[in-house]
């Protein structure tokens, strides 16, 4: 169960986060997801982690990839260190396109149930890039 569960988030990271295959978050999210690193105030449902992807991140990212460092799976969570990359070419949560390489680096637990993510929670260094990417 655990190398299956790797595998799903693995199918993820790439077809959802790097791609942007409607179809393959559909399969991978179950409808009750809740992501439990949302701001507080801000949606935690599974249409508000698609909008992250589709909306903020690869819009503002090219090319955009995700390469995974280490993955640990146990019963039915996964965790997941990993890199997101890739050059500032667009808007990115205000800040226009610079031109700059970004990394961003991301730690995850997700909750697999029934083969799809129900719980994430996680950690990332974004917000440390915003403010170095404002400082020009």
């Amino acid at each position: 169960m655990s190398e299956h569960n790797k595998r799903i988030v693995q199918r993820f990271n790439q077809q959802v986060i790097v791609e942007g295959q409607r179809e393959a978050f559909d399969d991978l999210v179950g409808e009750n997801f809740v992501n439990r690193s949302s701001p507080a105030g801000a949606p935690n449902d599974r249409e508000s982690l698609w909008h992250t992807f589709d909306q903020i991140l690869r819009p503002a990212l090219s090319p955009l990839q995700v390469t995974i460092d280490d993955q640990v799976a146990e019963r039915d969570w996964v965790t997941t260190r990993k890199t997101i990359t890739g050059v500032h070419t667009g808007t990115l949560l205000g800040i226009p396109a610079s031109g700059k390489a970004v990394t961003i680096a991301v730690i995850d637990m997700v909750r697999i149930a029934e083969g799809k993510y129900a719980e994430h929670w996680g950690l990332n260094t974004l917000a440390q890039v915003l403010s170095q990417l404002k400082q020009g």
